[in-house]
């Protein structure tokens, strides 16, 4: 088996690899004075099974160009299977026609994945798990919630209480709380479908004394957790701190919420960011052990 690490995603890609003792083959990529992408594999992969690890953020467009090109690639010089790692998969909160005349952005860029040649596809904390529906081949989401409890677990909480921003999160925060003997629970959000202004309400949330921790599957803006920690500062919180999957943090993010009194920010290396302390690496490696 060899891995082979994308442009967006070396550092995982390479821990993966480690782990699992696979022999790792290299990507040359650049950009042509015009934008398009370059790519190239730095040694054959004839007769090979493939691990590739590719994230699609920042820039989801171009990493997503840059993900078919790279399985085409393998399928074309000779890879007898290609099992697809995408840590963070771009577009996937596109997997439902809200308005109407709206693209499903997520069933086009899946077709897409798989007529490009991918074998298996694996991806992190998916938005929504029904989305992988649009594929034929055998797909996995993964639970980053795994290595976040783990890292929870070294940091000396204080009666803590993990949270949901809202009911569709709420699976993420129920595993967390399971796996370190905590309550969880969550707040009440909701967001203009046009103008994208977030509203939370806190009601029935008694966080007097205690460590909060706002669990999400991704941090964009961050005006959810800003709103979030307010109420829960309000309310008597002793520290509040927000862990994620995917700490996309959009410009201006993370002072968005470190000014709401947010007491820490963690997230996961499924994307490249200041916060990004917790690795999914073991997490992936167990697959192709």
């Amino acid at each position: 088996m060899i891995v082979v690490p994308g442009p967006s995603a070396p550092k995982v890609g390479e821990r993966v690899a480690q782990i699992i003792g696979a022999k790792k083959v290299g990507v040359d990529y650049k950009n042509f004075p015009d934008g398009e992408s370059y790519i190239r594999l730095t040694e054959g992969v004839k007769g090979e099974e493939v691990v590739l690890v590719h994230t699609t953020y920042p820039q989801p467009d171009k990493r997503v160009l840059e993900l078919l090109l790279l399985i085409d690639t393998l399928k074309d010089l000779g890879a007898i299977k290609v099992k697809v790692v995408v840590p963070y998969m771009a577009y996937s909160r596109q997997d439902t026609r809200f308005r109407d005349g709206e693209a499903v952005s997520i069933n086009t860029i899946f077709r897409l994945i798989e007529a490009a040649g991918a074998d298996e596809f694996y991806t992190v904390d998916i938005h929504k798990e029904f989305s992988l529906g649009a594929f034929k081949i055998k797909t996995k989401n993964l639970y980053a919630t795994e290595v976040i409890a783990d890292h929870l677990k070294g940091m000396g909480l204080h009666e803590p209480y993990i949270l949901s921003p809202d009911k569709g999160a709420l699976d993420i925060a129920r595993r967390i709380g399971e796996m370190l003997g905590a309550e969880y629970g969550n707040l009440e959000k909701a967001r203009d479908r046009i103008t994208g202004a977030i509203t939370v309400k806190g009601d029935g949330v008694d966080a007097r004394g205690r460590d909060v921790v706002i669990t999400d599957d991704l941090i964009s803006t961050g005006g959810t957790i800003a709103n979030a920690c307010k109420i829960l500062k309000d309310g008597g919180a002793r520290r509040v701190i927000a862990v994620c999957s995917h700490p996309l943090l959009v410009a201006g993010a993370y002072e968005r919420m470190k000014g709401a009194g947010l007491d820490e920010v963690l997230g996961t290396d499924t994307v490249d960011s200041e916060v990004s302390k917790i690795s999914v690496a073991p997490l992936i490696a167990k697959e192709f052990r």
